[in-house]
């Protein structure tokens, strides 16, 4: 990746010198279909003239372009030599005038990794199919350009394609003998155009809304797949979502769609959950469920949809100058997307989901030494490809919804909409969002900002209840503690909420106070006198951001029941704040899969339930001593199958523990349940076993060594499809052998044939719990080739394979120090390589600090 890195102050450097009035960009992808001539990547042609502004005529200055080459190039009519002035990254622009026009005809090659230009070829028919992505800077692989968000420009876009494709880009297109011309976009930035091209399956709809002066509005709705797929796309239900996230946003907004219309196209192997695109929103196409899901998929697709839908104002029309304010798209979509869920779609019950799920991910991610406060200090493009992490996304959300609490909703929602109105089609920074905000609330945002925006790390808030000698409240108190590393103590708006059993046995909340926590102590003096509790509840309703701790006495109502809780949301954080105790080593992992194994069965909230699951495994594979890891593991699977067939037939929990129950499966019993459901010897009532059910069940047969490779080459030969053979080449690389893992560590680390797809599929089928001693050997081969890989492979690549190789399963003192001498030894080395690995050391730190606790526990249990 030498050269092909841009740092911030060149960015600001290069806004100061231009001006971008317009890009027209040709494009011709008849290269895509067909046998490709010679050894190099299979290329198009791309042309783009740009024109532009300088504000220093006689100034040198340089556009972006990752091409393998460049055939004509031209300055203000004047021809330049590719050879002399282009790098393989960037062109250098010499001599400036006021007014300028480049033309730059390149050859730009296809992607197999999901960055640029990337093309895709369908195993089950050959067909060919094409799309773009480009967050944070990959446009550069498809056309010249100036790639930073604040050069904002319209697009022209024409695309010669191969007969009988369509083409779709952010504008409406209209074809002419096989050419495709697109309708100039409004002024965007470069990372949010895109092309979508093949014989893709297309559904239309339409959108109609009559605005509040009286105008009528139209938005031309469509929705795209691979034809493989169209028998399985439910696009009825997009558009529903879609046509009541347009209601939410116009009626909050006050601003109507910008971008004319809105298609949203599912493309096979895609790295990220979706992208705003204007007018083309592309998401992966794994959002089409080939088999039967739960609620919680369908609820988790409706949030990605209007997340994406809440970008086309924040992100797409008002725009961060640069990727330090990237959550003033990213934060703002993620609070919207839930927000909107709740009070548009079917989906009311999000909030739980989010704080359940959404909230897991920001805990996380700001307890690592990489943690940074919102507004980060993104000093080039490689530190922006790791800040789309869930300090940006599910923190920023988070603390969102405490300022909406800490202004008012409708104070919030009206600063948004001058916000909108004020910088339409520009570019802001944190303090135009805080100007309007302080206009619209009257508070004063520069406080609020530096403790939530700008410092990092996350506060634990815990009870301390005082009981007079009635058994009444005397005195309940929140303390606020911070870590060493972040010492900031914040301003938190929490609910306080007292729980006690009625006389059915059931966990109900009697008494609750709001309250504004600030500083090492704050006595909630409002419940004074109540009746004693047997369960106190900080930050009660997920009003704040925070870990939840609980005194003893609430800790033990918890382990004896936990599932008593009535209410779904206070379950739900009961369930997050015990999780974050078992990874702080506050809790004995055993304990926590106890709780799980005794309560999750009567967990009502699918999207929790499946939460559950997840902690579980989690619990097993990092945070249990290794010696109670096969007792453990027996347990899991005797529970799972135990709720399996106990779950209601035909239910959504059903199916979720036949996942689990698939996932955690030891023993030949397990085994031969799991085969007999595959060849049909067995049956469960109401469990239909579809072709995705089947490959999990696969999955660990293969693991443990049950089904071999003539049993997956049959299930391909069954589902001869794209997404079967990402589940065959999966299970391939699981198989307990040295041999497929020596295999599947070329196949990722010393070659870049695997598409991005294969390659992650790869990497999840090599790393197995239940492998560890195979996997030994790699820990050293890891940090040996890391350095390398992050040097010569796309960042992408680079990413999944220093993140998903981290040799985290060999949990022990000597993995530690072998992650300590490579960052002693390599301390300049790309800070974003540094980061993974600092991340992966950290994790794997966490994991030996909760084994410690659980020995601990075991041992206390022994010698009382």
């Amino acid at each position: 990746m030498p050269g092909e890195n841009l740092s911030r102050d060149e960015a600001r450097e290069r806004a100061a010198l231009l001006s971008v009035d317009g890009y027209e960009v040709s494009l011709d992808l008849r290269s895509a279909v067909g046998d490709q001539a010679g050894d190099g990547p299979r290329t198009f042609r791309s042309v783009t003239t740009i024109r532009f502004r300088c504000n220093e005529p006689g100034a040198t200055s340089f556009a972006d372009l990752i091409a393998p080459r460049v055939t004509a190039l031209s300055l203000n009519g004047r021809d330049l030599d590719p050879g002399e002035v282009f790098d393989g990254s960037r062109i250098v622009l010499e001599d400036l005038a006021a007014e300028n026009e480049l033309i730059v005809d390149a050859e730009c090659a296809y992607s197999r990794t999901g960055e640029g230009m990337h093309r895709f070829v369908d195993p089950e028919d050959g067909e060919v199919y094409l799309y773009t992505q480009y967050e944070p800077a990959d446009s550069r692989r498809v056309f010249a350009n100036f790639e930073q968000p604040d050069l904002k420009a319209p697009f022209r876009f024409e695309v010669r394609a191969p007969e009988g494709w369509t083409v779709w880009s952010n504008g409406a297109g209209t074809e002419s003998d096989g050419v495709w011309r697109f309708a100039e976009t409004k002024p965007i930035s470069t990372y949010i155009t895109c092309v979508v091209a093949g014989p893709y399956h297309y559904v239309t709809d339409s959108y109609e809304r009559v605005l509040d002066d009286g105008t009528r509005l139209e938005i031309p709705l469509g929705a795209l797949c691979r034809k493989g797929l169209a028998p399985h796309f439910d696009s009825d239900d997009v558009f529903l979502v879609t046509k009541q996230g347009l209601d939410f946003f116009h009626e909050h907004f006050d601003y109507p769609y910008p971008f004319g219309k809105y298609d949203q196209a599912f493309v096979p192997e895609y790295n990220l959950g979706a992208m705003e695109n204007p007018g083309l929103v592309t998401f992966r196409e794994e959002y089409i469920f080939r088999g039967k899901v739960t609620r919680s998929s369908y609820e988790a697709r409706a949030n990605v949809i209007l997340h994406e839908m809440a970008h086309m104002w924040f992100g797409d029309l008002v725009t961060m100058v640069w990727w330090d304010d990237l959550w003033l798209k990213e934060s703002f979509a993620d609070f919207m997307g839930t927000f909107a869920n709740v009070g548009a779609t079917r989906f009311t019950d999000a909030w739980i989901t989010f704080a359940n799920r959404r909230k897991a991910w920001a805990y996380r991610a700001d307890q690592l030494p990489s943690t940074h406060p919102i507004t980060a200090d993104i000093r080039d493009l490689q530190d922006a490809k790791l800040n789309f992490d869930g300090i940006t996304y599910a923190k920023g959300a988070s603390v969102l919804k405490q300022l909406v609490a800490y202004v008012g909703q409708d104070a919030f929602l009206e600063g948004a909409r001058r916000y909108f109105k004020r910088h339409a089609y520009g570019n802001t920074r944190l303090g135009d969002l805080l100007s309007v905000l302080e206009e619209t609330s009257g508070r004063d945002m520069g406080a609020w900002a530096r403790s939530w925006l700008q410092t990092a790390g996350v506060n634990s808030l815990t009870p301390q209840v005082l009981l007079s000698a009635e058994g009444r409240v005397d005195e309940l108190a929140v303390v606020q503690e911070a870590a060493e590393s972040h010492p900031e103590l914040r301003p938190h708006r929490v609910a306080v909420g007292l729980y006690r059993r009625t006389p059915e046995g059931a966990l109900e909340r009697y008494a609750r106070a709001e309250a504004d926590v600030d500083g090492p102590r704050t006595v909630v003096a409002e419940l004074a006198g109540a009746e004693a509790p047997e369960l106190v509840l900080v930050n009660d309703d997920d009003l704040t951001y925070c870990k939840t701790r609980f005194d003893a006495g609430s800790l033990e109502t918890l382990k004896a029941g936990l599932g008593d809780l009535t209410d779904p949301l206070a379950r739900a954080l009961c369930w997050s704040a015990l999780w974050n105790m078992t990874r702080d080593a506050l809790l004995p992992a055993r304990e926590f899969i106890d709780i799980v194994l005794r309560f999750s069965g009567r967990e009502s909230d699918i999207g929790v339930l499946q939460m559950l699951h997840a902690w579980a495994e989690s619990a097993l594979v990092h945070y249990v001593a290794p010696e109670w890891r096969e007792r453990g593991a027996g347990l899991l699977a005797e529970g799972a199958e135990r709720e399996l067939l106990a779950a209601e037939p035909g239910s959504e929990q059903q199916l979720a523990w036949a996942r689990f129950f698939a996932r955690t499966a030891v023993g030949r019993p397990a085994f031969d349940l799991l085969q007999g459901l595959l060849d049909g010897t067995s049956a469960i009532e109401g469990l239909d076993v579809d072709q995705e059910l089947r490959w999990a069940f696969l999955q660990p047969l293969t693991v443990w060594g049950v089904a071999d490779e003539k049993a997956l080459a049959a299930e391909l030969a069954r589902d001869d499809t794209a997404s079967g053979k990402r589940h065959q080449v999966r299970c391939l690389a699981a198989r307990p052998s040295e041999a497929v893992k020596a295999q599947a560590w070329a196949q990722v680390v010393e070659s870049d044939a695997l598409s991005n797809a294969l390659a992650e599929a790869t990497i999840a089928g090599f790393d197995q719990p239940s492998q560890r001693a195979l996997l030994e050997p790699y820990t050293e081969k890891y940090f040996a080739v890391i350095e390398r890989v992050w040097r010569d492979r796309s960042i992408q690549i680079a990413m999944n394979i220093v993140s998903g190789l981290f040799p985290s399963l060999q949990d022990s003192p000597a993995t530690l120090d072998a992650a300590d001498a490579w960052l002693a030894a390599h301390e300049d080395a790309a800070p974003a390589l540094r980061r993974l690995v600092l991340e992966g050391r950290d994790d794997l730190a966490r994991a030996l600090r909760g084994q410690e606790c659980d020995a601990g526990a075991a041992n206390a249990v022994n010698t009382a």
